[in-house]
């Protein structure tokens, strides 16, 4: 019959023995989460952003944009140029701030950022898109000298304040949404609180 200290050096020799082949085996294990590996530099591609309609939205209005500025700039002469430098500027700002913002959403950025709000961020860029861009091409519509590129640039522009409007529109109800499910959580907490407060039971249904 073997003694207690002979069972215990047996064990301690055996446990040193895992040890040793389990640091010797190349099957190691880990606990790096798999999806990190999917990450660069700690940035993650959303794609299912880019497939939903604010993302097909945000790049139709960069192209769009981005085509109405290609066709403003390839006018050479002008008088009077106040539409065509008004035109021009919005398209610019527009192409450039929707692409930070498409840039910003496809990469989660928002998501360390998460004291502003990007719902309302996205609402406010889409509005003064729409309203700056029916303006320039309104303007340019009637100010113009007939040529090819200022006829194009003003269909392009129409074109793109339509869907910076449906961006608008779906912005506002998405916001709404958003609004209502924050503000109903603190009425039912309020609640709650109110009647623990009281002493009162809420309603159970009898058991049958």
């Amino acid at each position: 019959m073997r003694s207690a200290e002979e069972g215990d050096a047996f064990d301690g020799e055996a446990s040193n023995t895992s040890m040793i082949s389990g640091a010797s085996s190349p099957y190691q294990p880990t606990t790096e989460p798999v999806h990190s590996r999917n990450m660069f530099w700690g940035l993650r591609f959303n794609m299912e952003y880019l497939k939903s309609y604010f993302g097909i939205l945000k790049v139709v209005e960069v192209v769009l944009s981005l085509i109405s500025f290609i066709c403003i700039e390839t006018i050479m002469q002008c008088s009077p140029c106040g539409a065509i430098y008004f035109f021009e500027f919005v398209s610019c700002i527009a192409c450039v701030v929707t692409s930070i913002l498409l840039f910003i959403f496809c990469l989660s950025l928002h998501t360390k950022v998460p004291q502003i709000n990007w719902n309302l961020t996205d609402l406010a860029n889409t509005a003064i898109s729409t309203v700056f861009f029916f303006l320039c091409s309104l303007v340019l519509a009637f100010v113009n000298h007939s040529t090819g590129a200022e006829i194009a640039a003003t269909f392009f522009g129409f074109l793109v304040t339509v869907v910076y409007g449906v961006n608008t529109f779906l912005a506002v109800r998405r916001w709404r949404r958003g609004n209502t499910s924050q503000g109903g959580a603190p009425t039912s907490e309020y609640m709650r609180a109110r009647t623990a407060s009281r002493g009162e039971m809420e309603p159970r249904p009898e058991l049958v």
